[in-house]
């Protein structure tokens, strides 16, 4: 079993971490059932957000009376020092426990630093101190963030999009942080959906000792497909290169990740998915994009305002309504029969 340890934390950890955000869409006796396997068969991580609804209240409800045999990370998008102990306090109680492993600022536009405004990062460190929490980490999808919470020496782990779609500048992090001891949580390691061939998701992160790939769990398939690679962990071959090398041809360049940090929309938009339907249709085609209700949505964007707004809150500096236009555009051509899925 291949193994991560994150930095200066000293975690070590299988490299296959449970990300718990697409557990909130199943039941909670389908949630610990997942969450279990998951332990039972080797995984040691599990990442949460105070964000992401009832997550946490599932992964409490699996792990109770055996805390200290997993890692739990989460994280709170408070924008004070307030709110901050009230997120932490809703986690604690959600969780069943009364310490978190890892505690992330969850994507904030700025990085918290000891006596600024916002009060975030003394919080924290009251927290640690209260043992409350164990470790001090930072989440991101902004390049500049990212690079101010590795050189401020103030985090002990970056959590940020890493798959093999990784331009040079996501590389850089990873090297810096390994130089600054700092560990590193890749997220969207399945770039959001788009990535279908989870071998070749693996083999390329195995090639970085120092990160740790979170794999969004929600289906029982799915999580068997991630605890195989435990004792047969996929390695770089010259078919998967080759499937990394045309996704890379088809996916680099202007498109949506489906972070969701656009949103909301003022008219009710579903942002994150309809300003990459043309890809989700052609890579990973399901009924439902085309249901009445799929149209619906996608519908939806003949009522874009052109405010704005999804532009200047997208971390990668896409023109999300130009996007969103063109999806349309390719969604009525499959409709219509113009376009083959």
């Amino acid at each position: 079993m291949q193994t991560v340890t994150l930095g200066k934390t000293g975690i070590i950890t299988s490299k296959n971490a449970f990300g718990a955000l697409p557990i909130q869409r199943i039941s909670d006796e389908a949630a610990t059932y997942l969450l279990r396997k998951a332990y039972d068969n080797g995984m040691t991580f599990f990442d949460t957000a105070r964000m992401y609804t009832d997550s946490e209240h599932k992964v409490g409800l699996a792990f109770e009376g055996m805390r200290d045999k997993v890692y739990i990370a989460t994280k709170t998008g408070a924008q004070n020092a307030e709110n901050f102990w009230q997120d932490l306090e809703t986690s604690l109680e959600n969780l069943k426990t009364d310490y978190i492993d890892l505690y992330q600022f969850h994507n904030p536009a700025f990085c918290p630093k000891p006596g600024d405004e916002s009060g975030l990062y003394d919080a924290a460190l009251k927290a640690k101190e209260q043992g409350k929490i164990r470790h001090i980490g930072i989440t991101n999808h902004r390049l500049a963030v990212a690079h101010e919470a590795i050189d401020s020496g103030l985090y002990e782990t970056l959590q940020f999009p890493f798959c093999y779609l990784a331009t040079d500048k996501d590389i850089e992090l990873v090297d810096k942080c390994r130089k600054a001891d700092m560990g590193f949580i890749a997220m969207k390691a399945l770039s959001g959906g788009l990535i279908t061939n989870s071998s070749a998701a693996y083999a390329y992160l195995a090639q970085y000792d120092n990160v740790l790939p979170i794999w969004g769990i929600q289906r029982e398939q799915e999580l068997d497909e991630f605890l195989s690679y435990m004792d047969n962990p996929p390695t770089m071959t010259e078919e998967l290169a080759e499937v990394i090398r045309k996704d890379r041809e088809e996916l680099l360049g202007e498109f949506c990740r489906g972070c969701g940090y656009c949103m909301p929309c003022p008219v009710g938009i579903e942002i994150n998915n309809c300003a990459r339907m043309s890809l989700l249709l052609r890579r990973s085609p399901s009924a439902g994009h085309l249901s009445p209700e799929g149209q619906e949505k996608m519908m939806k964007i003949e009522d874009c305002l052109h405010c704005n707004q999804c532009k200047s809150r997208c971390p990668y500096g896409l023109d999300t309504p130009a996007l969103l236009q063109k999806n349309l555009e390719d969604y009525k051509n499959v409709l219509a029969g113009k376009t083959k899925v």
